[in-house]
């Protein structure tokens, strides 16, 4: 079974930094979904998304923020989710 990508920004801006990975994600044919979620003002729906992520099909979660990265260290702080720093 192949699981969903799930690419989470910050905000709205970080578009173009977060395009490149959803073009290669499409041209490899790998279901991915793209969420705006912040650490910062929306910390309670962040943290539902990456707690109910597992069962919702996700079997990857691909974080970027801008200036501030707090999203991609906030996340894996909520289980089932890790970093690959903490393998």
């Amino acid at each position: 079974m192949i699981r969903k990508v799930a690419v989470i920004m910050g905000s709205d801006s970080d578009w173009p930094v977060v395009k490149g990975a959803c073009a290669q994600l499409k041209a490899l044919d790998i279901p991915f979904e793209a969420h705006i979620l912040s650490a910062h003002r929306t910390p309670a729906e962040a943290a539902e998304f990456a707690k109910n992520a597992r069962a919702n099909g996700f079997g990857v979660i691909l974080c970027a923020a801008g200036m501030a990265a707090h999203l991609a260290g906030a996340l894996p702080q909520t289980p089932p989710c890790r970093s690959s720093a903490s393998r």
